[in-house]
C-alpha cells in the first residue's frame, strides 16, 4: 500500500474513532506555547551553583567512594545550575483540581500522536516482538507507554540533568514534602551512569526531575533495570529505541508483570456509599478477591471472577460527569510502577489498544 493510502486509512479511522481534529489538536498546541512562554518569564534565570559548600563535600565523598579525580568532580558539579523553572515544575498541583479522564486521555490518544505510534511500531516490530516473545510484556503496550512517556522520541525534555537534580537535591522548594534524599540519589546514580557509559554529564537532557530519553528512565532505574537490547554492547536509552523497548519490557517484569493477564476488568460498583468508599480506599493497590468483592455488593465481570489473584478498585474521575469503574489486576500494578497514577496507566493501555487496532484495521486495506 502506497504511503498516501497509509494515510488516508489512518486519519479515516481516526475520524471513524471520534478522536480531535487537526483544528482542535493545534489550538492545543498555541494554548500550550502561550502557557510555555508565560512561565518563563515568570522564572528567574537559572544560578550556577559554584563551589557551594555542601556540593563539594557531596562530590568529593562521591569521588572518593567510587575511586574518581576529586578535582574533576567537583569542577563538573560547579557547574551545575540551580533552576527556578525546576523547582515550581515540581511542585503539586492547586488542591481541589477536578480530575477529569476523558481531557487527560485526550492529551495522549490523538492523531498525530498515534500516526507516529504507527510510524514507531512498524520501524521497531522485530525488537517489539522479540521483546513480547522474551519478557511477556505486549508489544501494544511498549509502544503505548514510549508514546505517552515521550511522543516516541519527540518530548524527552530540555533541562541538563545534572541542573535538574543539584537543584531538587540541594535546592528542593519549601511547600511540599521534602524529596531532596531522593533526588540525591538519583544525582549519584547519575554520575555513576556518566561514568560507565563515557557520557559528559554536563551535556545530557532531560525532564525537570531528571528522567531521560525515550522511556523517561531515572537514572536509578536505568542502571538497574535497562538492557543492552540492540547487542551493540551499551545501554543507550536516548539513541536507541530497541534498548528503550527490551528496558520497559524488563523494567515491567522486574515490578511484577505477568505474561498472559489481563490489566484490567469491568465492574459495577455496589450504590451503597460506605461499601464503595471501603473499595476504593486502597486504590491501586490489589486488594480484592472476587469473592470479597461479591460480598461487598460489586459485580465483577465473568472475566473478573475467573481471575486467581488480588485485583484494585479502580475509579477514573470525569469531571462533572460520572465516573468510571475498573478493577485493576496486578499487570494495573505493575504499569502504576513506572508512574504512581491509574490515569497513567489507563493511559498507556488505551494507547496501546487504539494503536493496536488501528494496524490491523490499516493492515486489512
Amino acid at each position: 500500500m502506497s504511503k498516501f493510502l497509509n494515510s488516508f486509512c489512518l486519519c479515516s479511522a481516526l475520524l471513524a474513532a471520534g478522536f480531535v481534529n487537526h483544528a482542535e489538536a493545534a489550538d492545543h498546541k498555541q494554548h500550550k506555547a502561550k502557557a510555555k512562554t508565560a512561565a518563563t518569564t515568570r522564572d528567574k534565570a537559572p544560578q550556577a551553583f559554584g563551589e557551594r559548600p555542601e556540593l563539594m563535600r557531596f562530590g568529593a565523598e562521591l569521588a572518593t567512594e567510587q575511586g574518581w579525580d576529586v578535582v574533576q568532580l567537583q569542577a563538573q558539579l560547579a557547574q551545575a545550575k540551580s533552576h527556578p523553572a525546576v523547582q515550581r515544575l515540581i511542585m503539586p498541583g492547586p488542591p481541589g483540581s477536578a480530575k477529569d479522564w476523558a481531557a487527560y486521555r485526550a492529551r495522549f490518544v490523538e492523531p498525530r500522536r498515534l500516526q507516529a505510534g504507527l510510524q514507531f511500531w512498524d520501524q521497531n516490530e522485530a525488537a517489539l516482538a522479540r521483546a513480547e516473545t522474551r519478557f511477556g510484556v505486549p508489544a501494544e503496550l511498549i509502544v503505548g507507554l514510549i508514546g505517552v512517556e515521550s511522543y516516541y522520541g519527540r518530548i524527552t525534555g530540555g533541562f541538563r540533568i545534572i541542573d535538574a537534580l543539584a537543584t531538587l537535591a540541594f535546592d528542593f522548594p519549601s511547600g511540599r514534602s521534602d524529596r531532596s534524599a531522593f533526588f540525591r540519589a538519583e544525582l549519584v546514580e547519575f554520575l555513576k551512569l556518566s561514568h560507565r557509559e563515557g557520557l559528559d554529564p554536563l551535556s545530557v537532557k532531560g525532564s525537570y526531575a531528571g528522567a531521560m530519553g525515550w522511556p523517561q528512565f531515572m537514572p536509578s532505574s536505568w542502571n538497574r533495570d535497562a538492557i543492552d537490547f540492540d547487542g551493540d554492547g551499551h545501554v543507550d536509552l536516548i539513541n536507541s529505541p530497541a534498548d528503550a523497548i527490551g528496558s520497559i519490557a524488563n523494567y515491567l517484569v522486574q515490578h511484577g508483570w505477568k505474561a498472559g493477564m489481563p490489566t484490567h476488568y469491568s465492574v459495577a460498583l455496589p450504590v451503597e456509599t460506605s461499601a464503595r468508599a471501603r473499595l476504593l480506599a486502597p486504590d491501586i493497590l490489589p486488594s480484592f478477591s472476587a469473592a470479597q468483592l461479591l460480598e461487598a455488593g460489586a459485580r465483577p465481570s465473568d472475566a473478573a471472577l475467573e481471575h486467581a489473584g488480588p485485583m484494585a478498585v479502580i475509579e477514573l474521575q470525569n469531571g462533572s460527569a460520572a465516573p468510571i469503574y475498573w478493577l485493576g489486576s496486578e499487570n494495573f500494578y505493575a504499569l502504576t510502577r513506572y508512574n504512581w497514577s491509574s490515569y497513567y496507566a489507563m493511559a498507556v493501555i488505551d494507547m496501546g489498544h487504539t494503536l493496536a487496532t488501528l494496524r490491523r484495521a490499516t493492515s486489512k486495506d
